[in-house]
């Protein structure tokens, strides 16, 4: 590593103001921070003294989201082999699903980090880390089967008009990865949506879990078991509501999620569901009937919950305000669920949602705050 760091200083001068590569200096940092921990400091006061940087929050996420690519690349060749007949071991099934998880992944890399450069650079800015876990939460949201030019349009999309178009990192009030997959949902819709797209062998169809229970013509292909852990057709990451709580886990223990968000999310959820359970019957929605339970473990409502509400730049920041949104957006993806047969999931709409409205329900709770301290200070 001594012989790397020195050929990093080394070329370091030809990306300085007065090098001839100057312009390409973001590239130059991101791969050096990349590789090694920054060595610059802040040399005048005030001092904020913290073990935590951008870097190592972007890691833990990664780690964070590590159970749900590993059941991405199992379910995909399991879902698969299932159809093929083939009796695969776990191995061989994660690496049929590697074949069509890791051409995504790579794209996704490829296509994002090109309009990440190139806006940093006309911006002479720093390259964030923050596209990492972009680019690893869009290939877990979409199904095995998306051709792998519309994974580039995708990420294209989400990157510079949810993100980039407003300024960049932190300045987007709209969650990236999620932008980029509503403009998949709703320009290719044949290809993200319907029976054909979620199990990665040709000519072969099967529906999601939640569009069987839409239908009531049609009787629900797996149990709650195998639902809690995954084994079912979806977005290859979406599965596993396992994975997602080891996840959530070490989020919040790291302190890099907010638990107020997945609980209120989750209230809401329970609170909207039991309510239709209880109060309203319906002979032609047999979606009124679904229990609480069954929200929580089908589509890409423990993803959601745990891994989009929870972004910190598109989420609300003040506490009694994460609640509000929460609930928002747990009583959303339920009446989207119910209500509207055309979007069976539910969840990425909510969340959506949620951000649009999460700088207004922060903007609310911040001014009551201003207006209690006011009273007591007597001013």
């Amino acid at each position: 590593m001594r012989f790397l760091r020195k050929f990093f200083d080394k070329q370091a001068r030809h990306f300085s103001e007065e090098g001839k590569l100057h312009k390409l200096s973001p590239l130059f940092d991101a791969v050096d921070t990349l590789v090694f921990t920054p060595g610059k400091v802040t040399k005048n006061a005030p001092f904020i003294r913290d073990a935590i940087d951008l870097k190592r929050i972007m890691s833990t996420v990664a780690l964070a989201l590590l159970p749900a690519v590993i059941m991405a690349l199992y379910n995909t060749g399991y879902q698969a082999n299932l159809i093929l007949e083939r009796s695969g071991s776990i191995f061989a099934n994660i690496v049929h699903g590697a074949l069509y998880f890791l051409p995504v992944y790579l794209v996704t890399l490829v296509v994002g980090g090109f309009w990440e450069v190139l806006f940093a650079v006309v911006r002479k800015h720093e390259i964030a880390e923050g596209f990492f876990v972009t680019g690893l939460l869009f290939p877990l949201i979409l199904p095995p089967t998306i051709p792998l030019w519309q994974v580039a349009l995708g990420i294209s999309f989400g990157v510079v008009f949810g993100k980039e178009v407003f300024g960049g990192v932190g300045m987007n009030f709209l969650n990236p990865a999620l932008t980029g997959r509503i403009f998949l949902f709703f320009a290719y819709p044949a290809y993200i949506t319907g029976d054909a797209v979620w199990v990665a062998v040709d000519g072969v169809g099967k529906a999601t879990p939640l569009a069987e229970l839409a239908d009531s013509s049609v009787e629900l292909s797996v149990s709650f078991i195998d639902a809690f852990l995954g084994f079912m057709p979806g977005s290859m990451g979406e599965t596993s509501t396992l994975a997602c709580l080891l996840g959530a886990f070490i989020l919040i223990v790291t302190g890099l999620a907010s638990w107020r968000i997945m609980i209120s999310t989750l209230a809401g959820m329970v609170c909207l569901s039991l309510f239709f359970n209880l109060f309203v019957h319906s002979t032609t929605n047999p979606m009124f009937e679904v229990s609480p339970l069954w929200h929580l473990v089908l589509g890409g409502f423990a993803f959601g919950t745990v891994y989009m509400a929870t972004d910190p730049v598109s989420a609300a920041v003040t506490r009694g305000g994460q609640y509000i949104y929460g609930l928002l957006i747990g009583f959303l993806v339920v009446l989207i669920r119910v209500l509207n047969p055309a979007f069976p999931e539910g969840m990425m709409l909510a969340i959506l949602f949620g951000n649009v409205f999460a700088p207004t329900i922060d903007k609310i709770f911040i001014k009551k705050n201003i207006k209690r301290r006011k009273l007591r200070s007597g001013s």
